[in-house]
């Protein structure tokens, strides 16, 4: 794995504004950035990215009914106690899931090292799955990379066979996400665009433009049913606004469904740690109140984390990350080391929500950034990557998006 400076094709500007892709630039500061790629072997890619990914999916789906069937754990993650049976029947159905995306720290050596999970709302899935593509077919056919040279991204290309695989050729479905924010709409649209090329009607609709009628199903901007919405709304969210009581009743397939709600949640993480410890891909993870005290010397773990703490106690004394259950773009994260605390992120809406600790995985440095590696799951395997890469150690909302490439 290597940063590698390849400079910026002449015309990509005039690309992105063709194709739509409006945020390219953010606040006068670049979000995409091909002024230089990441180099990875297919090693690296298949062994260390892909393969770990689809294990840890799995590992996913085995911590999803574990935490559904367990009051207290539902109550840790924050469910609230009226949709808990709504979640619980979403995963008794089988109700699909369609994407996700796990954030590693990694730096070509292996073993890749899970950061989080974004398991409902992921963000930046145009520019991974279609802009990324563009950018590597454009500089094979200049010479500027070489012709056995390749990317890891079937990421578009699986999402036509999920979209195919799960509904009926000519089924409506409709995507929506907040009206006026381009990237959401630009992730919602590249799903559209895949379930359209799968033989599916799809639809757009603002989220607030959504209505319900006098019998409980949600309507879209011309007086639609919705039958099956895919929405770039986070289920906490949604938990916690009026249209979430009305979703069990509405007969509507929301995707994600309900039961990922366990999953886009930093509490997965110590459950995780506590089902699987000692994977490699997964750093030593608790919740904050089981084990505050011991860190800062005044006390004892929780003792049903006792004998894990333990064994966990001198990494987590060297350094750990402190995050909110609930927190998007890398909110309200600290970085304590040392038992001091190095860096950190604004809380905004986020740090009040309960708090987990993780180890601490250091980004890789190259030049004057340290990027994360975003693995893309479809279905249930890992279906492509993309990178950002941030000059401070949290990724946040304007770190840069960078493309890569497959070459040994």
């Amino acid at each position: 794995m290597e940063r590698i400076e390849l400079g910026e094709r002449p015309d990509w500007r005039e690309e992105a504004e063709r194709v739509g892709f409006t945020f390219a630039d953010m606040h006068g500061e670049p979000y995409w950035d091909e002024t230089s790629a990441y180099r990875f072997t297919l090693k690296q890619v298949e062994q260390d990215i892909e393969d770990p990914a689809t294990e840890l999916h799995a590992m996913c789906r085995e911590a999803a009914a574990a935490i559904i069937a367990d009051e207290a754990l539902m109550e840790r993650l924050g469910i609230p106690e009226a949709h808990r049976d709504l979640v619980a029947d979403s995963w008794r159905r089988g109700e699909p899931e369609i994407y996700g995306r796990f954030d590693f720290a990694y730096d070509g050596s292996g073993p890749a090292k899970l950061l989080e999970y974004n398991a409902d709302t992921p963000t930046s899935l145009y520019e991974s799955a279609s802009f990324q593509w563009s950018w590597f077919e454009t500089q094979r056919e200049r010479g500027v990379l070489g012709p056995e040279s390749d990317q890891f991204n079937g990421i578009h290309e699986a999402m036509v066979e999920r979209f195919r695989a799960l509904f009926p050729d000519g089924e409506e479905m409709h995507f929506t996400a907040a009206g006026g924010n381009p990237e959401d709409y630009s992730t919602v649209e590249c799903m559209g665009w895949a379930a359209r090329e799968a033989g599916l009607g799809a639809h757009y609709v603002d989220l607030e433009k959504i209505a319900l009628s006098k019998d409980g199903q949600f309507l879209d901007d011309e007086d639609r049913v919705i039958g099956t919405l895919f929405k770039l709304y986070p289920w906490e969210d949604l938990f916690r606004d009026e249209y979430g009581a009305k979703v069990a009743g509405s007969g509507c397939l929301m995707l994600e469904p309900a039961w990922k709600s366990v999953l886009s949640n930093k509490g997965l993480l110590p459950v995780l740690w506590q089902m699987f410890e000692g994977h490699p891909n997964l750093l030593p993870a608790f919740f904050e109140a089981d084990v505050a005290d011991a860190l800062a010397g005044l006390g004892a773990p929780a003792a049903e984390v006792a004998d894990a703490f333990e064994r966990a106690r001198d990494t987590l004394a060297v350094g750990h990350v402190t995050k909110p259950i609930f927190s998007r773009e890398g909110a309200a994260v600290r970085i304590v080391e040392g038992g001091e605390t190095t860096e950190s992120a604004p809380d905004d809406a986020y740090g009040a929500h309960p708090r987990v600790v993780q180890g601490y995985a250091p980004l890789p440095v190259m030049g004057e950034f340290q990027p994360v590696i975003g693995a893309w799951i479809v279905g249930e395997s890992c279906a492509g990557m993309g990178l950002r890469e941030d000059r401070g150690r949290i990724t946040r909302d304007l770190s840069r998006f960078k493309p890569h490439y497959i070459e040994d």
